[in-house]
């Protein structure tokens, strides 16, 4: 039995719960070592407090289970059998009823949650997304390494755009051209959808990149990560094409300042809420709170967005082993849109910035 699933059985025995059933991809991954996206297909893992815990997942998909290492029992069911009735099998060879299961209350659906209390009309259900996250909040030796090369390859996707700059293209033509750079070097996957936002389209946060062209005077946001064997990286540059107002610099370096003075800040002992105050009081100061609407970063690991949250409100005391990034940004509409943006990973005594791409304003000319 791993590590990770003697630390949920320990907590299941804590809180006296029977079976922990759990059916998100990334947390089946976390505690097996099998990742799968099953589509509308089921896919689950039971834990029990002592006995073996088994994985659910279709009959075709059986094989790849086994050859990551999973040496339980495992479920595979085909597409006209009934997987539920093979679960309660399972869990009745192993145990004379629950009366008490946890179960990942934000991913599963009413469908399989009214299947659950059909097995088991007895059972109170409990969540187990809290405990699952803190368990994957403190990445081991192995993650960190894997993060690093996910951010190795975000920054030279960074490097790659920022060269692909000219005046005339569109945003999606430098998309592309970073996208197709990183295939070639046998990236297969995207953390989530690239984004390349040129002049008033960068001042969107969360803006989708399209046909406008790159003109002189812009800023360009690159905001993108890269997955490597199912660890994430994020993240986020702002360059500019020619030279800039001085606004546009004020903002500009009014970002970096905030990024920088977090990333300072991080160390074990503080807050979340006390980092992401950092950064905001300087944004503040300098008259643009408004237009930094957002939290300071999240958790990073095998999800895009995983515990902590960067906070101005969450008390959660910081701890060695956590990845979070870091990304003040200032949105001001028609006049600038910056974000800087790091993966950091918190150290004995301070933190380890993982993603290198440089931060000074570069202008290509």
């Amino acid at each position: 039995m791993n590590q990770r699933l003697q630390k949920l059985q320990t907590w299941m025995k804590e809180n006296e719960i029977e079976v922990s059933f759990l059916t998100s991809s990334e947390n089946v991954f976390y505690l097996t070592g099998y990742y799968t996206d099953p589509h509308e297909r089921l896919l689950a893992l039971a834990v029990f407090q002592e006995a073996e815990p088994f994985l659910v997942c279709p009959a075709m998909e059986v094989h790849d289970a086994r050859k990551t290492g999973w040496g339980q029992e495992i479920i595979g069911y085909s597409d006209i059998q009934n997987p539920w009735e093979l679960i309660h099998q399972s869990i009745n060879k192993r145990m004379n009823g629950v009366m008490k299961a946890a179960i990942e209350k934000e991913h599963m659906n009413v469908e399989r949650y009214e299947q659950l209390q059909h097995l088991f009309p007895k059972a109170v259900f409990v969540s187990a997304e809290e405990k699952v996250r803190m368990l994957r909040m403190i990445k081991d030796a192995k993650e960190l390494k894997t993060i690093e090369e996910a951010c190795a390859l975000a920054d030279y996707a960074v490097q790659f755009g920022a060269s692909e700059i000219k005046e005339g293209k569109t945003e999606l033509q430098v998309l592309n051209a970073l996208e197709y750079a990183l295939k070639q070097k046998g990236v297969t996957e995207m953390s989530f959808s690239t984004m390349v936002l040129t002049g008033a389209n960068a001042a969107s946060p969360h803006g989708n990149p399209g046909e406008t062209k790159i003109q002189k005077g812009d800023f360009i946001l690159f905001d993108l990560g890269v997955v490597v064997d199912r660890y994430c990286s994020d993240i986020t540059r702002t360059v500019a094409y020619g030279d800039i107002n001085d606004k546009q610099k004020e903002i500009y370096d009014t970002v970096l300042k905030a990024q920088l003075a977090a990333i300072e800040a991080s160390r074990p002992g503080i807050t979340a809420a006390e980092v992401d105050l950092t950064a905001r009081k300087i944004i503040a100061d300098a008259g643009y709170g408004e237009y930094f609407p957002h939290r300071l970063g999240h958790g990073l690991g095998i999800g895009v967005h995983e515990y902590p949250s960067m906070t101005e409100t969450n008390q959660l005391v910081i701890e060695e082993g956590m990845v979070y990034t870091i990304e003040p940004g200032i949105y001001v509409p028609n006049v600038a849109g910056v974000r800087i943006e790091d993966d950091v990973y918190i150290t004995a005594d301070g933190v380890k910035v993982l993603t290198k791409f440089p931060k000074e304003l570069q202008i290509i000319k």
